[in-house]
Order: C-alpha cells, then sequence, then structure tokens
C-alpha cells in the first residue's frame, strides 16, 4: 500500500480537522452513539465477539521484537476473568527496534506519515465497539461511557494531534530558491532545503483509567513528527492499548515501513520497566498520565528527554450564587459522579460560603446546600441500574482505601454507599461521599482524595472562596475550576483568579456541559500552566517539542 493513496483518501478529514483546530469549533468526525443505525446491526456483536475472543489466552501480536515471556497482569473491576497474555520484551530489544525503524519512519515525510495515522484511527473507529468492551473491563468504566470516551472521543483527540503536526510541520517552505539582490552583479543564489527532524524514540506510559483517551494524543503527535513509540500500558489496563499497537503495526507493515515504529512494552507490576527505559539516553520523549509522585519522579530525572505530564491536582468550584438552583445541583451531582470520581477532572473542593448563597428559590443556608446537594445525589443515583451506568465500578484498591477513610476527615454530608450491579454482581461500585470541613483544614482538601470524594469547604464569602481556589490550585495544580454566581464582578474576579492559577474555568454550568468533560478540536485538556500537568492536550507547545527543523543549503 502506498502511503501517499492513504493520504488522498483521508486527506478530506485532515483538512476539515486542521480547520477547526485554528477555528475551535464543532466537528466531530467520528460518531459518538453506539447505535445501530451508526455502525450498522453487526458492529455492536462483532466487537463483543472480538472482545472475548482474547480472553484466556496469548495476545495476538505478531512480529514483536524481543520477546522473553508473557505477562498476564489485568483483572476486570466488574469480576469478569480476563487471563490475556502479552508479550514481555526486554528494554534493550525494545531500543533497539525501536531505533533501527526510525529512519524509514522520518524518511516517510510529513504526508504519508499522515496518511498512516489516519487509517490507523480509521480502523481503529471501525472497531469501536471491540474497544468499548476492553476499556470497560480494564478501566471499569460503564460501557457506553468507555465507547465514546475510549472510542470517538479519544480517537478525535488522536486526529487532533495529527492536525496539528501534519500543520506545523508542513506550514513552512521545505524548499526554496532563496535569492538576495546585490548592488552590483547577479543576486545571491541558494537552494534551500527544510526537514522536520524528529526527536527520537518516544515512551508512551499509559494509565489505569482512560487507557486510550489520555494516550492518542501522545502516540500520534510523536508518530506524525516521525518519532517511533513504545507504548508502555498500565498493568492493569494492556488489552486497549495492545490491541491499538497491533492495528498500527498492521498498517505500517502494509504500507512498507518496519511495523517496530510502534511497539508495546507490557510488564508485571514490579518490573519498573517505565523507569528503567525513561532514563534510557535513546529515549528522546516521555508522555505520562498517572500519579504526582512518578510524574514529578520523571521531570526530575529524564533529563534528557522533553517529558509531557499529565499527573494530580486539587479541582475547585467555588460557589457564590445562582439563577439556576436545581440546575446547580444537578450539574455538581452529576459531575461528582460520573465514573466514580475516577476523572483527573472531577470537582474535589466546592468552596461554599458559610453564610449561605443567593438563588431563584430564595436564600439557602450552607447546610440547605449541602443537604440539597445530598438530595440531587440521591436522586440521580437512586436507581441501581442508572446508577450504575453513571458510576461505573471502581478500578483499584486504592481508591476503595482513600473512600474507607473520608468520613475521618471531617464531618460527613453523604456517605458512600455500594451499588449492586444488574448485569456484573462481582463488580465494585461506590456512591460518591461529601464532607464538610473548614477553611482552616488545608491539610485535607489542600491534598488530592482521587476517587469519589469531595469536600464542602465552608468559607468567610466569596473573596476567601476565590482566594483558597488561587492558592489550592497554586500549591498542588489542578485541571478544572468552576464558579457559580449571578455577579458579573465575581465572574471577572473568577477568571483572573483562574488566569493567575494556570486553570481552566468553567462558569454557570447548569445543564449537559459538565467540568469534567471537554470537547476535542475546541476545549484545552489542562493548561500546563500549574503543577498538574506540564502539558495541554492539545496546544501547539504539545506538538512543538516533539521535532526540529534542520536545513541544508547549496549554491543555485
Amino acid at each position: 500500500m502506498d502511503p501517499s493513496e492513504l493520504y488522498e483518501r483521508h486527506r478530506t478529514t485532515l483538512e476539515e480537522a486542521v480547520g477547526a483546530i485554528r477555528g475551535r469549533h464543532f466537528w466531530s468526525p467520528y460518531p459518538e452513539s453506539p447505535s445501530p443505525k451508526v455502525y450498522g446491526e453487526e458492529a455492536a456483536p462483532a466487537g463483543k465477539a472480538a472482545f472475548e475472543a482474547y480472553l484466556g489466552r496469548d495476545f495476538p501480536l505478531e512480529g514483536h521484537p524481543g520477546i522473553e515471556d508473557r505477562v498476564v497482569t489485568e483483572r476486570s473491576p466488574y469480576g469478569l476473568p480476563l487471563g490475556v497474555g502479552y508479550p514481555r520484551a526486554g528494554a534493550d530489544a525494545l531500543i533497539a527496534a525501536s531505533r533501527k525503524a526510525a529512519g524509514p519512519l522520518r524518511d516517510a515525510g510529513p504526508d504519508a506519515r499522515a496518511g498512516i495515522c489516519l487509517e490507523i484511527l480509521d480502523r481503529i473507529n471501525k472497531r469501536s465497539f471491540e474497544m468499548a468492551h476492553a476499556v470497560q473491563h480494564t478501566s471499569g468504566q460503564a460501557f457506553v461511557m468507555a465507547f465514546q470516551a475510549g472510542g470517538p472521543h479519544a480517537q478525535e483527540r488522536g486526529l487532533e494531534a495529527v492536525a496539528y503536526g501534519h500543520d506545523m510541520t508542513t506550514g513552512y517552505g521545505g524548499t526554496v530558491r532563496w535569492e538576495k539582490p546585490q548592488r552590483k552583479g547577479d543576486p545571491l543564489v541558494m537552494e534551500k532545503r527544510f526537514t522536520a527532524v524528529p526527536r527520537g524514540v518516544s515512551l508512551l506510559i499509559g494509565c489505569n483509567t482512560f487507557p486510550t483517551w489520555n494516550a492518542y494524543p501522545a502516540l500520534f503527535a510523536s508518530l506524525v513528527t516521525g518519532n517511533t513509540v513504545i507504548v508502555k500500558p498500565h498493568p492493569r489496563a494492556v488489552l486497549p492499548l495492545a490491541i491499538t499497537v497491533a492495528i498500527a503495526r498492521e498498517v505500517l507493515a502494509e504500507c512498507g515501513l518496519d511495523p517496530d515504529a510502534v511497539l508495546l512494552a507490557a510488564e508485571r507490576g514490579e518490573d519498573r520497566i517505565a523507569a528503567d527505559l525513561a532514563l534510557r539516553p535513546e529515549v528522546r520523549i516521555v508522555d505520562f498520565t498517572g500519579s504526582s509522585e512518578f510524574g514529578e519522579w520523571l521531570e526530575a530525572n529524564a533529563r534528557q528527554a522533553a517529558v509531557f505530564t499529565e499527573k494530580a491536582g486539587v479541582n475547585g468550584v467555588v460557589v457564590d450564587s445562582t439563577d439556576s438552583y436545581k440546575g446547580m445541583l444537578g450539574n455538581l451531582a452529576f459531575s461528582l459522579s460520573l465514573y466514580s470520581g475516577q476523572m483527573c477532572t472531577t470537582p474535589q473542593n466546592i468552596f461554599l460560603p458559610a453564610g449561605g448563597i443567593d438563588t431563584d428559590e430564595g436564600h439557602k443556608s450552607a447546610d440547605d446546600v449541602a443537604g440539597d446537594l445530598s438530595g440531587a445525589l440521591g436522586r440521580l443515583l437512586g436507581d441501581p441500574a442508572k446508577a450504575a451506568g453513571v458510576l461505573g465500578a471502581i478500578a483499584n484498591e486504592g481508591v476503595l482505601e482513600r473512600l474507607s477513610a473520608a468520613e475521618g476527615l471531617g464531618d460527613p454530608v453523604r456517605s458512600s454507599e455500594e451499588v449492586a450491579h444488574p448485569d456484573f454482581a462481582e463488580a465494585t461500585v461506590r456512591t460518591p461521599a461529601v464532607v464538610k470541613v473548614g477553611a482552616d483544614r488545608d491539610d485535607v482538601y489542600g491534598r488530592e482524595h482521587f476517587g469519589p470524594i469531595s469536600f464542602l469547604v465552608s468559607t468567610s464569602g466569596t473573596e476567601e472562596s476565590l482566594r483558597l481556589l488561587r492558592e489550592s490550585v497554586g500549591r498542588r495544580g489542578a485541571l478544572t475550576a468552576s464558579v457559580y454566581s449571578t455577579s458579573e464582578e465575581v465572574l471577572a474576579e473568577a477568571e483572573k483568579a483562574a488566569l493567575d492559577a494556570g486553570v481552566n474555568l468553567s462558569e454557570n454550568l447548569t445543564g449537559q456541559v459538565f467540568v469534567n468533560q471537554s470537547a476535542a478540536f475546541s476545549d484545552y485538556h489542562g493548561s500546563g500552566a500549574n503543577r498538574a500537568a506540564t502539558t495541554s492536550l492539545t496546544d501547539p507547545a504539545f506538538i512543538a517539542g516533539r521535532f526540529n527543523f534542520v536545513q541544508s543549503r547549496r549554491h543555485g
């Protein structure tokens, strides 16, 4: 297969994607609905069958170099036995194979690489149901969320990176005839050639909770700019990225390129291959999503590489007043509950004046707001089937341990409860815990409690709430912030606080847009301007660090 044919096949999609990132308007090439009317009657059963065919067997990854043995590391949060065996390769073999594949990938050029990336994404999209089951049973997301966030939304984020990468590497002159007029005689003439040269081997370290959504921007940003990629999944969420790697290798091989441009680095939990690879001098790019501890270690120690991290933070909400009290409560309840709060964008700290707030239903005391928020959570999660679809399942024991300790951190507003999943009897499902604390308890709300745990922080007023938002984000970082107010002056002050703290702000969300969701081609995920992340998905800086322009010139 000629990569130029792939480029022409997908050229319209690429051009529309570039237009979307420049205009920041709504555009979606991959339908997010799992309806048979969209993907066809056979797509859902075929995807489920494809997923089930992996279970209890060795994952088919043909021709992968350096295989030493097989590892089985995943367990579904829904209780379904997985038992998939993945090839485990040593660091030396991975590095050697990745470096060998680098030259041909670089020399293929930006159009060919874009065509290859677009074909990979197209094939992944056609297998979105298969991917949804893989994401559901490794992350604990509910099926519809796994389909959307793990499928089309992740694919859009990958396409977004492709659009940025191709636009930035082709948006300047490639080969030019340079002429400088002289006062006497003929002009000086030079023939100049400019090549976007990739940095080298890139290491992608995946996470447990959003294995594709967080990985695809990095994977495709590196690949489209000519960098080979070693994909190191989280041991509990290998299957979605193993499927991705297999598809990428298939397309590369069909295009006559070395499939080792994309490799899988599966590991046992104790192997620490990510730390080993990250310090290798051949690794020039590291992408990481996960804990602050390891992310900061990478930033401090992987000095030879461009390091892009998304870590943890303390996302805050400032409540001043509202003209839609029920809408605010419903929006907050859903934001706290979605995927059991296991999102890096979930609100943790709700700063609420001790004197209460003005609403369209009259003045509400702080206790009223606390009780009504608890009631909104109860209404949202009262039906077990509906609750399971919102909450999904708890991804790991660490979340459960934090949840068990939450009530001892302050005055409980709403306790976490177990929910029986209607389809998976062994699933671990919990409702959110909400705890009230004072503004002086920075030792509690000033650190992250990843999972379905939120704090109502009682403040002396909105001025203190904004100050605490700015200070907490400044110390610990955050990926989201939001504010509720009917005052334009307060909204302006909140925006100033967000700009000072370097955090993206949402104002007065009362409908079907939630603070913990972001739209590809329009919303930036993270800012790179506070401790929670050194990068933003996806802005020009996320791409530019992956290549350099190198020129050659001669007399014309």
